[in-house]
């Protein structure tokens, strides 16, 4: 993958509001990232420039001291999450470009709409985790394979587990952890993450850093209810337009 400088220098407004978002709602960051990259480059390509700064900050957001509990409890999750990623494989990595903006925008506009609506799982009680846990996790790696975002279904699922807000965003970023180790090996086995793409992906670290640690500066200043409106109307926004240049192909 040869990227211009050009188009290098216009990726850094994209990681700095992606990083913002991530550092306000603790989340986001390859949603928004593919979303708006998606809009002028190939899925394959944005999902590769995504990859290490969603690894960085989503390891940096999982570190804390519940951390082993977590793993104890989510494994068979995050197992089940890189199944489904390596089964979905190709998707992204394919001739057909407009089949994962497509996806990408399908998944985009039914997670803003789970964001807008009042809806919410129901709480998932500790006997059926067995089962769910792994279900959830498979569907999300499939839709990560196919679209380099890896929040549905695992985010309503963890939402499910009435854990504490510390330990939320800790279960969160260790599932995006997971999700970007394999989706970062499946663009690699597609031959999209080369030597280029690893390099443009280092240098969108700067933005995607400064925008999250502003992101959690902001917070505390901001009223959540507000920018979790304008984040999920954006969301529904930028899916519909991807959504439709998918189908018109």
């Amino acid at each position: 993958m040869d990227l211009p400088l050009s188009l290098l220098a216009g990726i850094a407004p994209v990681f700095l509001l992606a990083g913002f978002t991530k550092g306000v709602t603790g989340l986001g960051l390859p949603t928004v990232g593919m979303g708006l990259l998606s809009l002028f480059m190939a899925p394959a390509q944005a999902a590769t420039l995504v990859i290490l700064p969603s690894l960085l900050t989503n390891f940096w957001q999982m570190t804390g001291h519940a951390l082993p509990g977590l793993l104890r409890r989510l494994w068979p999750m995050l197992l089940a999450t890189v199944l489904g990623c390596w089964a979905g494989r190709g998707v992204l990595t394919g001739g057909s470009a407009w089949v994962g903006q497509g996806a990408l925008g399908f998944v985009l506009v039914a997670y803003a709409l789970f964001g807008l609506s009042p809806l919410r799982l129901p709480s998932v009680p500790p006997r059926r985790e067995g089962w769910l846990g792994p279900l959830a996790g498979f569907c999300t790696g499939l839709l990560t394979a196919a679209t380099g975002v890896f929040v549905l279904p695992a985010v309503p699922y963890l939402q499910a587990l009435s854990l504490e807000r510390p330990a939320l965003m800790q279960a969160l970023g260790l599932s995006f952890t997971t999700s970007t180790l394999a989706l970062a090996a499946v663009l690699a086995d597609g031959g999209a993450l080369d030597g280029a793409g690893a390099a443009g992906s280092a240098l969108a670290l700067l933005p995607a850093l400064l925008g999250m640690a502003f992101g959690q500066w902001l917070q505390k200043r901001l009223r959540p209810a507000v920018f979790r409106r304008i984040f999920f109307g954006g969301l529904l926004l930028l899916g519909a337009h991807l959504l439709l240049r998918g189908l018109l192909g």
